[in-house]
């Protein structure tokens, strides 16, 4: 089944806590929350605060996507925050081995993400330990960004890559998904999408993410048939 999860950096933060339990009451499974820090990515965004006084108001995953320089710094407070899955972005990161263990040794699920131009070949060897892996479809630091369609070759060969060694992890796609470009991204086998705009600048929350979930469930009946 595929997972919805939407991005709170095109929330209305004047309405957090409203719009957060809107799309859970949709039935949405994770939470996005985008943290940047304005050096890793041309944008600030927030800090583990923010994910405290979200958490006792919600009991959806919470899907911590850290877009910041040096995220060995951050990781333990986002999880003594309420953080479940963490994500670093493989550019930012020395030794990300080091990192992805920490992340679980925290007790956070560990997700990798990686930029449009960064080639997978970079994390093939950390496949084995990682629970989440997340394909940039935009340039990370600014919401509401167009779909760069070159991804879902890469996407494929992720999936290819999954399927060759056994493997379990997720795969998270971000930026520019909505009901057109859902299709093609769950048809190359992503499994959870990150949207921001498409649900929170929508007339409706709920009525958006049925709609989202109804074009990737209309893909995956094809790929059954």
């Amino acid at each position: 089944m595929v997972k919805i999860a939407p991005s709170i950096l095109s929330a209305d933060f004047s309405r957090l806590r409203e719009q957060v339990a809107a799309v859970e009451e949709a039935g949405v499974e994770y939470l996005h929350i985008d943290v940047m820090d304005g050096h890793f990515v041309p944008n600030i965004t927030i800090g583990p605060p923010v994910v405290a006084s979200l958490r006792p108001h919600s009991r959806l995953v919470f899907d911590v996507h850290l877009m910041i320089e040096k995220p060995d710094y951050y990781i333990e407070e986002f999880i003594a925050a309420g953080a479940d899955l963490v994500t670093v972005h493989v550019e930012a990161c020395t030794h990300l081995h080091r990192t992805v263990t920490r992340i679980k040794e925290k007790g956070a699920l560990a997700g990798i993400a990686l930029n449009p131009a960064t080639p997978l070949a970079l994390v093939e060897p950390i496949l084995p330990t990682v629970d989440l892996v997340l394909l940039m479809t935009v340039n990370p630091g600014f919401g509401g960004q167009r779909f760069i369609g070159e991804i879902v070759s890469k996407l494929e060969a992720l999936c290819d890559l999954r399927a060759k060694y056994a493997l379990k992890f997720e795969i998270e796609v971000d930026g520019g998904i909505n009901v057109n470009t859902a299709p093609a991204v769950v048809r190359a086998g992503a499994g959870v999408l990150v949207t921001g705009s498409a649900i929170f600048t929508a007339p409706d929350i709920a009525t958006a993410i049925h709609d989202l979930r109804a074009a990737a469930h209309s893909t995956l009946v094809c790929i059954k048939t």
